[in-house]
């Protein structure tokens, strides 16, 4: 098993920046990748960015590009997003997600999910 736990969601007005933080604990070599996904109001979850645990692999949504930044810290098991520019349609629950993953940009490829994190911007 794999556990994850986010941090770092909140309340920011449109223009702002946040850090999410996704900590990952348990048997974490049995995963390849760490996911961002999110669920706005309303909508279906969609793909954010994955990162490889091993190597420089990053993978992003189209939307997301330049403004948002995912990476690793491999020795604290932690991968951030980093999320500039936040606009009010980003507002959503974000999840991170770890797996064996074939395919990054797929919820089907995560088998563990955190709880998610709240983000909320303001305009």
């Amino acid at each position: 098993q794999v556990q994850l736990v986010e941090s770092g969601g909140g309340l920011v007005q449109a223009g702002g920046s946040l850090r999410l933080s996704c900590a990952a604990s348990g048997r974490t070599s049995t995963t390849n990748a760490v996911a961002w996904f999110r669920r706005a109001p309303g909508k279906d979850r969609e793909f954010v960015a994955a990162i490889a645990w091993v190597g420089s692999g990053t993978y992003y949504a189209d939307s997301m590009k330049g403004r948002f930044t995912i990476s690793k810290d491999t020795a604290k098991n932690t991968v951030y997003l980093q999320m500039n520019s936040l606009k009010p349609e980003d507002t959503a629950v974000y999840c991170c997600a770890a797996g064996a993953a074939l395919v990054f940009t797929h919820m089907d490829s995560y088998r563990y999910w955190g709880q998610g994190t709240p983000v909320t911007v303001s305009s």
